[in-house]
């Protein structure tokens, strides 16, 4: 079946769905004010009983976009697609199980502590698709993401690892849409190798002129990560944070960003002083000063002289 064929009757069968799983709901989330409507390319990827339970279920927790939520399930299952062992029965070498791979007692935990919502199994399942993603959600709003006030950490606390952090806002920026419901917005192939590759530098040391471990340094200074992220996908950026920013594109002043954008701080007209990756969810890869680490920070902050991005891969 063709991708047009098999959107159009993905999008018949998530209407289908959504009627018969609590339309209100659905329809809050699909209108709500900070929430976002489903991309293309979510509603190629994401099968609709799992991109309707994503919505439904991240409504009970004000400040969790379903996006991250799916983003999630992508990431621990591709939704339920994966054949490794703990997905659909038994456990992971981690002891993780189920479509959003909960270890057993941290499920229990959450069950013990929230009501699931009707629908799923009796007693709840992390097997169960339904109480699979409610519990995840829940887990994430209780770890940070109520209100929308610490995403990355709500993710890092359902995976410590910072590259797993990275790869679910990437994910997360792919499948929201704000341009409306079904508009494209993935990245190039460029951005996602950039942040690819900028994810398996996480902390390596800052170096000042470092141009990472493959060129006999330790780590790597700002521009020296982006330039290096870049190359990986054979695009030549210039060596300094100011070069880079002058090279552009420049990506217009309010227009929202996309994973892979560069962003700047300092004075543009040649005072640019730092650099960083940004990989969705209001967050960038960045090496950024002697005695820390290649890291994953909020790429507005306060006190900050942010001066604006450039978009390398293509606008």
């Amino acid at each position: 079946m063709g991708k047009v064929a098999a959107t159009a009757l993905g999008l018949l069968m998530l209407v289908a769905v959504l009627g018969g799983a609590g339309a209100g709901g659905m329809l809050s989330a699909f209108g709500s004010s900070g929430s976002t409507q489903p991309s293309k390319a979510a509603l190629t990827d994401v099968p609709s009983d799992y991109l309707a339970l994503y919505m439904e279920a991240a409504t009970t927790c004000p400040g969790l976009d379903w996006s991250v939520l799916a983003a999630v399930g992508k990431t621990e299952s591709d939704h339920g697609r994966s054949t490794l062992p703990g997905v659909h029965s038994g456990a992971n070498y981690a002891r993780a199980r189920g479509p959003m791979q909960f270890l057993s007692p941290t499920f229990q935990s959450v069950v013990a502590k929230h009501q699931l919502p009707e629908g799923g199994a009796t007693p709840p399942s992390p097997y169960n698709l339904h109480d699979a993603i409610y519990a995840a959600a829940a887990y994430l709003c209780d770890s940070g993401a109520r209100t929308g006030k610490n995403i990355p950490g709500a993710i890092k606390t359902y995976n410590h690892d910072d590259s797993y952090v990275s790869q679910v806002l990437a994910q997360a920026q792919i499948y929201a849409s704000s341009a409306g419901f079904g508009a494209d917005t993935n990245p190039t192939a460029a951005a996602l190798q950039a942040i690819n590759y900028a994810q398996g530098q996480l902390g390596l040391p800052y170096v000042w002129g470092g141009n990472g471990p493959g060129n006999g340094d330790a780590g790597f200074d700002c521009s020296g990560l982006t330039k290096a992220a870049y190359a990986a996908d054979g695009i030549t950026l210039p060596r300094t944070a100011q070069a880079q920013h002058d090279a552009g594109p420049r990506v217009p002043a309010g227009h929202k960003l996309k994973p892979g954008d560069l962003v700047f701080y300092g004075n543009p007209n040649g005072g640019i002083h730092h650099v960083g990756l940004y990989i969705g969810g209001g967050q960038m890869i960045d090496a950024p000063r002697p005695g820390k680490a290649i890291r994953i920070a909020p790429y507005r902050y306060q006190g900050d002289d942010y001066s604006g991005a450039t978009r390398p891969s293509g606008m």
